[in-house]
């Protein structure tokens, strides 16, 4: 995305949707306004609608963030939507919107939703609720529910059957709620599974406190999954959202400037850090939805055909 194209995106007096780094607020996104834009150092400054800079509530907070911590607000389908059991949503709490997982569906249409970074489980009516979404080069993905594109982003997912997932001895991947590693996703085996659905897994390269062994787990379903697939990506562009290996582990970051075709700035919303990685230690990011490895590029270059 060219510098011009944030200018017709992110230019004064547009609504947009703001991730925060501060302590409390990560994960969340929260509706703003750009006040002044520049391009040129990728900063841009924005006033929060609903976080205010003083305790009498009457000044709106002013931030200057780097423009990928900036995305246009989020489309929304008319009218209520029903969501099903490990649905992705964004749940709106605190004044913001933070990401989620239906983890029980109740009467009155109503929701269970787990919250991985605070570890929370809290019940919202489905109007508090909006199918969780990527914006991606320009594009909202999934897309507004729409029968043709909605049948293809299903369908490019990339299966891994349900009985090879999960079993003793199987190659995963966990995310912890660790200060410090939230947001990483670590390479583990599977020991066993547990009776009550929860799995004992060993790492493969986190160890315990005093050095003498492999860390040990118990995690549940929710903070499991296998490892995505390999691939041969020759290049990343600019905004593209990629998998960083760093201290052990994946981290989720943005391709914020390509500095050649081997080295790339990448800038991580959860830490606020901006870090040279080579190609060698970046992945596309995928997401595993529904039993399924989702592409977000796929989907992409399969919008613009």
């Amino acid at each position: 995305m060219s510098e011009e194209d944030l200018n017709s995106i992110f230019k004064p007096g547009t609504e947009v949707e703001i991730s925060s780094n501060e302590e409390g607020f990560r994960g969340a996104w929260y509706t703003g306004t750009v006040v002044k834009s520049k391009n040129r150092n990728k900063l841009i400054q924005v006033e929060y609608k609903t976080l205010m800079a003083d305790e009498s509530g009457r000044k709106p907070l002013r931030e200057t963030l780097n423009v990928v911590q900036l995305r246009p607000l989020a489309p929304r389908e008319k009218g209520e939507l029903e969501f099903k059991f490990s649905d992705e949503v964004d749940a709106y709490y605190n004044d913001g919107w933070w990401e989620g997982v239906i983890t029980g569906v109740l009467p009155g249409n109503r929701y269970d939703v787990f919250f991985r970074a605070t570890r929370e489980q809290l019940e919202f009516s489905a109007s508090q609720l909006r199918i969780h979404r990527e914006w991606f080069y320009g594009n909202w993905l999934p897309p507004l529910q729409q029968q043709d594109q909605d049948q293809a982003y299903i369908s490019i997912g990339l299966n891994i059957s349900n009985n090879d997932k999960f079993i003793k001895g199987a190659t995963v991947e966990v995310c912890s709620d660790e200060e410090g590693y939230y947001g990483a996703w670590f390479t583990a085996t599977i020991v066993e599974q547990l009776s009550n659905g929860n799995f004992k897994i060993e790492y493969k390269s986190l160890r315990n406190d005093d050095d003498t062994a492999l860390l040990t787990e118990i995690v549940d379903s929710n903070h499991i999954r296998p490892c995505p697939p390999t691939e041969t990506i020759e290049h990343f562009r600019m905004f593209e959202e990629v998998d960083a290996l760093c201290n052990d582990g994946w981290w989720v970051g943005v391709v914020s400037k390509v500095l050649s075709r081997q080295k790339y700035e990448v800038f991580f919303r959860g830490t606020d850090e901006e870090l040279v990685v080579k190609q060698s230690d970046l992945r596309r990011h995928l997401e595993w939805i529904n039993g399924k490895w989702i592409s977000s590029s796929s989907v992409c270059n399969l919008i613009h055909r």
